[in-house]
């Protein structure tokens, strides 16, 4: 139960970090477009990763065998999600991404079930539509529709939630072969070698390469890029595959719906946006969700070993 509480707190350290994205992502792409600021992302993150590495603070160790196991995850996400995801903010409205995004629990619900045979509670189920139902009254309430033109953008997004639920669930299972670290850092190369690629392909064509340096003369672009580099892409990684080793991927995943009452936080507080009565109702009902989803969950769960790999000491996680 102990090893169970240490995880929620990481979950909800995880939320609050994701939620803050937001904010910071509005601002690095008022001065880049979003693939290079996708590429720059990964760069300060995969240069973190690989001193961290460097200094022996993180040990990875890889086969042949374990980059065809890894490879897919680092696919799914971050390459797929972030693609998917752009992609999709770009052909539908925002507000429309906010509303099928937060669908991602279910999905992981199901496809964790499928794979993992993860079994749910009638209780954890209902909770679960509860955080999504907070997640979606928010949206709506702001006046948001579903627009049918927009469904190309609305299908990529969707694509986004299963390439996020993807993610959980391999991460899951990949838990007990791999520590967080060795996880992240082929996460973190990845998007790192193909987002940058992307990027200079397409600054290349155009002709436009100096473009792709020009916004690191904004302190602003700076600042953000360190908060989405460090804390949103590489801690979020570390976190979530450290969390993961512990609880049920659907218990994981109904965390995200909490960085959306991070985000109206947020939005009050650095932008004075208006938190309206709709916000308040919404963010309890997310609260509640991810309250009776682990609140539920089955005790009888145990979390999966695992091996932590620090200043050049093992350590197993029980």
């Amino acid at each position: 139960m102990k090893t169970k509480s240490y995880a929620y707190m990481l979950a909800i350290l995880h939320a609050s970090i994701v939620g803050l994205s937001f904010l910071f992502t509005k601002m690095a792409i008022a001065e880049s477009n979003p693939l290079d600021t996708l590429a720059f992302r990964f760069s300060i993150s995969f240069a973190v990763i690989l001193v961290l590495v460097a200094l022996k603070v993180i040990k990875v160790s890889y086969t042949i065998e374990s980059i065809k196991k890894l490879l897919p995850l680092s696919l799914m996400f971050p390459t797929l999600f972030f693609v998917f995801q752009t992609f999709g903010l770009k052909y539908s409205q925002s507000t429309d991404a906010g509303i099928l995004s937060a669908i991602t629990p279910i999905i992981t619900v199901i496809i964790a079930g499928y794979f993992l045979k993860e079994r749910t509670s009638l209780y954890q189920n209902i909770s679960i539509v509860l955080s999504v139902v907070g997640v979606i009254f928010i949206f709506l309430m702001k006046g948001s529709t579903m627009n049918a033109s927009d469904l190309l953008g609305m299908g990529l997004i969707l694509l986004s939630c299963l390439a996020t639920a993807g993610y959980t669930t391999m991460t899951r299972s990949l838990a007990k072969e791999y520590t967080p670290g060795e996880m992240s850092f082929f996460m973190m190369g990845t998007g790192f070698i193909l987002f940058n690629l992307a990027a200079i392909i397409s600054h290349m064509s155009k002709g436009t390469m100096p473009e792709f340096i020009s916004p690191w003369s904004s302190m602003e672009f700076v600042g953000s890029i360190l908060y989405l580099g460090i804390l949103a892409s590489l801690v979020t990684s570390m976190l979530s595959n450290t969390i993961l080793s512990k609880i049920k991927a659907s218990q994981m995943s109904v965390f995200a719906n909490l960085s959306t009452v991070v985000t109206i936080i947020a939005g009050a507080f650095f932008l004075n946006e208006k938190i309206t009565i709709f916000d308040i109702v919404g963010s309890v009902l997310i609260i509640l969700g991810v309250f009776g989803t682990n609140y539920f969950g089955e005790r009888k769960d145990h979390p999966i070993k695992m091996k932590l790999h620090f200043d050049e000491k093992e350590h197993s996680v029980k």
